[in-house]
Formats: C-alpha cells, sequence, structure tokens
C-alpha cells in the first residue's frame, strides 16, 4: 500500500511542477530587444505528411493580425490580445485569459517548408506550414 501513495504522491508532485511551467507560461515577462513584457500563448504541434499543423490558443485575436516570422528553425508568432469593446464598460468579476502583447517561438521539426496559411479554429490561431517537396 505505501508503494501506491508514493507512487500517487509522486505523479500528483509531477502534475502540479507541469501546471506551474504552464502557468509561468502564461504570466508576462520580457523579451526582444526593446524587453518588453509579453506572455506565451500555450500551443499543440501535430505533423501530418503533407503538413505541419500549429494551434495556438489565442482567443478572440483575428489570425490576420497576428505577425508570423520562420526565424531559422523556429516559428515565432507575436501580437496584442486586446479587451473585447463589449468589455471595456463591464463590470469584470473575473480575469483569467492574459491580455497585451504575446509572443511564443516554436522550434520546429527538421525539414523545409513552403507555404503557410493561417485561419481561426474553435479559439485558437491555426497556422499551416505546408511541407516543400
Amino acid at each position: 500500500m505505501a508503494r501506491n501513495e508514493s507512487d500517487w504522491m509522486w505523479s500528483e508532485a509531477c502534475e502540479m511542477l507541469s501546471r506551474a511551467e504552464r502557468l509561468n507560461r502564461q504570466f508576462f515577462h520580457l523579451s526582444g530587444a526593446r524587453r518588453v513584457p509579453v506572455w506565451e500563448p500555450p500551443v499543440d504541434v501535430l505533423e501530418t505528411a503533407r503538413e505541419l499543423l500549429i494551434f495556438v490558443a489565442l482567443p478572440g485575436v483575428d489570425p490576420d493580425r497576428a505577425q508570423l516570422v520562420l526565424d531559422g528553425s523556429d516559428l515565432v508568432i507575436t501580437g496584442t490580445r486586446i479587451l473585447p469593446p463589449e468589455l471595456q464598460d463591464a463590470l469584470i468579476h473575473r480575469l483569467e485569459l492574459p491580455q497585451g502583447r504575446f509572443e511564443r517561438r516554436i522550434p520546429l521539426p527538421a525539414g523545409r517548408y513552403g507555404t503557410i496559411t493561417r485561419a481561426a479554429v474553435q479559439g485558437c490561431v491555426l497556422v499551416r506550414l505546408g511541407k516543400a517537396a
């Protein structure tokens, strides 16, 4: 029984560390040459035979307003998430979604990429990187 309790405690500790790391990425840190405070949105990176799919959790951000830059073997996505106009006069009871400038550097799997497209999909900015032949 002690072994199972030990395993459970270790599992809980690892989950807490993982959760803390995710929260740390969401809060502001300094980035870039100008040392501007930014937050990092969470991402999912998936690969198919023809393309790389990157889902960036950016609810309310117009995909066309997010800047995408291929920097060596990384994709860098930057922009600003602002409060919707409907909330400017609202009494806010809870505000958990980060606002302001964001930046995320995403290491890409080795390969060559051609076309880049983006779209809004279920609260995410979906970036599609087509694989070059």
